[in-house]
């Protein structure tokens, strides 16, 4: 045998090779058309291009108005990175403001949401909390008979939400130093988000849980399985084979086969919805999607065979839906966009946690003071894993004791009082009144949150903060626009502390929160309370404080609200919007009532149910081939995102199926010409 290669049959393989590897990825070019069109790449909108992508025979395009975030891997990939190098300072971060707020000192305040492949999942703080059962079967109750109500029965969600997951229990350290307990039969095992705890943590997150217990909140192993009450650390959205985020990319995006059927397009920001006007019928269909890549300079259309799945968020929904003109006729006239569809509830129903921290300064190490002042363990990969994690879910009865009753019955009475003032259809007000009154009967007195406890120990000054944040609020504010140009903002007005209630309930949180910073053993690393401090006692002096430093808990939802039309609904339970033929929402601003928990893992969920319940409408298999290995460790580099993203291209189908699958054939073959040819090889 003579083995012998040239320079030039290298570099003809080379050249060879390089043409096979671009047929297949990255992707350079996107189609003209496609049957699904998912408007987002954020969290819900990666979910569903990787599910429905898992039909080869379907073809799917992610549209994303933020880029890949490649340039910043490194920050969104590092647990203790979300508090010390914040990339709500960089462009993957939207910065939206409210209106000034009345009743909160009339502040705009800030709403950062995630702006890049991944949304919000890729620059939050990465809990992944849960809702109640009370609470979800609560929001099944209010569809009625509505088709497709039981895909939202505790029973069917709480499903979802473990699909989404991949569960490791805690180090033993972890365990032994926070006192971690947890229930493995409560989450999943084989989903693409790994969820596990840090593997640095600190004395005081088990001094939490026992100062906690001595005030009668006990510890709880069930909070994964239904019952959102009492003391916990959370899980977080955190992958123990390398320690790096866990987010929709790296669990839904970067672990896919190329099977040539599925685009993701960065930096196309998606204008409208275009509709077909070649039919007579009352509801329209769909039948483009019109983005920009150049911030509006340039307009360009990919066609839609099938559907339309906005994926925008509690923000981005709304908006585009009312860009298209889809909406509220008087918002839609002040903004000089022509009325499409009439759909009064769009945007409406928006609630909001709202929260505040009460802080103390410390005896003790804190990962603020650690990073902040370069402690010892500044740089150690253990501790760049940390971040806040212990919470709790506290219910009335905890709060009010024997006098739930009655404020429960106030409460019921303040809402027709407060009835949202920017509320002018009598469907919109009708829906305010069904969510408030299920809120306010059903779940205030029911085993679930009305306040969350947080414990926070990242401040930049070393101070150890307890937050308290309203979980269930009976203010509801609304998305709007007042420009017909799609590359303005839209309105956000979250309308806080509308209703007393609100402001009564968040008064009792925060007590709780500085009752338990002076509770041992938490007291005894307490100092001195540096905020509000102690000269704040009556409540009159918390209620003024709290309207000067409360806000958003980030965790906004329900202004595409899942309610029957007449109640101000704007999607039904198989999602589909009102009065629109293919056009669905699938993402958080569907769940019409305020959940207790961190949206993270409920954004996941109502994503995977969503992506079932198109496949089940388009007779899909039932256990189809799977798109990725939920056990896939997240890539060390950007080289498997790269592959799915791309420009578009002006004319021309896209490069896939079979024409890269007989290119794929043909390159290897001739790769094995050139090698066979230039060996020279002898038997």
């Amino acid at each position: 045998m003579r083995l012998g290669l040239s320079v030039t049959q290298i570099a003809g393989a080379s050249l060879i090779a390089g043409h096979f590897a671009s047929a297949l990825s990255p992707r350079t070019e996107i189609g003209d058309s496609y049957d699904f069109v998912i408007v987002g790449g954020g969290q819900a909108g990666l979910v569903l291009g990787a599910r429905l992508s898992e039909d080869k025979n379907h073809t799917v395009l992610v549209l994303e108005s933020g880029g890949n975030g490649d340039e910043y891997r490194t920050r969104i990939d590092t647990p203790a990175y979300s508090y010390f190098d914040s990339l709500w300072t960089t462009p993957l971060n939207w910065d939206f403001y409210t209106v000034a707020q009345p009743n909160a000192d009339d502040r705009e305040i800030n709403w950062p949401r995630g702006k890049v492949l991944g949304g919000s999942s890729a620059i939050n703080g990465l809990y992944m909390t849960r809702p109640g059962e009370d609470e979800v079967n609560a929001w099944k109750d209010m569809l009625g008979d509505m088709d497709g109500a039981d895909n939202w029965s505790w029973e069917s969600f709480y499903a979802a939400l473990k699909k989404s997951e991949a569960f490791t229990p805690p180090t033993d350290d972890v365990i032994d130093e926070a006192g971690i307990v947890w229930n493995a039969s409560h989450h999943g095992t084989d989903g693409p988000i790994h969820t596990t705890y840090p593997d640095y943590t600190f004395p005081e997150v088990g001094d939490w849980l026992a100062s906690l217990q001595s005030m009668g909140i006990d510890t709880s192993a069930s909070m994964y399985g239904g019952e959102n009450l009492g003391a916990d650390v959370s899980t977080s959205c955190i992958n123990p084979s390398n320690w790096t985020r866990s987010y929709s990319r790296s669990g839904y995006l970067d672990p896919l086969p190329d099977r040539g059927n599925y685009d993701v397009l960065a930096n196309a920001h998606v204008t409208r919805l275009v509709f077909d006007n070649s039919t007579s019928s009352e509801k329209k269909t769909a039948s483009a999607v019109e983005y920009t890549t150049d911030s509006g300079s340039t307009k360009l259309q990919v066609k839609v065979n099938k559907e339309v799945i906005l994926a925008g968020g509690t923000i981005g929904s709304p908006a585009v839906l009312l860009y298209s003109g889809i909406g509220p006729k008087d918002v839609l006239s002040e903004a000089g966009v022509d009325l499409v569809s009439e759909l009064p509830g769009v945007g409406q129903h928006l609630q909001d946690h709202f929260s505040a921290t009460v802080k103390w300064s410390t005896n003790v190490d804190t990962a603020g003071s650690i990073y902040y002042s370069g402690g010892k363990d500044k740089n150690d990969p253990k501790f760049l894993t940390y971040i806040d994690d212990a919470v709790a879910y506290v219910d009335a009865s905890t709060i009010y004791g024997s006098k739930v009753d009655e404020h429960q019955t106030e409460f019921l009475a303040s809402i027709d009082k407060y009835a949202p003032k920017t509320t002018y259809d009598d469907g919109v007000l009708a829906g305010y009144k069904a969510i408030c009154n299920t809120t306010a009967s059903k779940i205030f007195n029911s085993p679930t949150g009305q306040i969350e406890i947080l414990f926070m120990n990242s401040d930049a000054n070393g101070d150890i903060g307890i937050t308290a944040a309203l979980q269930h609020p009976l203010s509801h504010g609304r998305i709007y626009i007042n420009s017909s140009n799609p590359m303005d903002f839209p309105v956000i007005d979250p309308n806080y502390f509308d209703n007393p209630a609100d402001s009564e309930i968040l008064l009792a949180g925060i007590k709780l929160a500085r009752q338990l910073g002076e509770t041992s053993p938490m007291s005894i690393s307490l100092t001195s309370e540096t905020s509000p401090g102690p000269t704040v006692q009556s409540d009159e002096d918390w209620i003024a404080w709290l309207r000067k430093e409360a806000s958003t808990e980030f965790h906004p939802s329900s202004s595409c609200a899942m309610l029957p039309e007449e109640q101000g609904g704007v999607v039904d339970a198989n999602l589909r919007v009102y009065g629109l033929t293919n056009v669905r929402v699938a993402d958080a601003s569907i769940v019409p009532i305020s959940l207790s928990t961190h949206l993270m893992s409920s954004t996941y969920g109502v994503a995977e149910q969503a992506s079932d319940i198109i496949r089940r409408y388009y007779n899909l298999p039932a256990e189809p081939e799977p798109a990725f290995s939920g056990s896939t460790s997240a890539p060390s580099s950007s080289a498997a995102a790269a592959k799915k993203s791309g420009t578009p291209k002006s004319n021309g189908s896209p490069a896939r199926n079979g024409g890269a699958m007989s290119l794929m054939w043909t390159s290897l073959i001739l790769v094995f010409v050139h090698v066979v040819v230039g060996f020279g090889l002898y038997i």
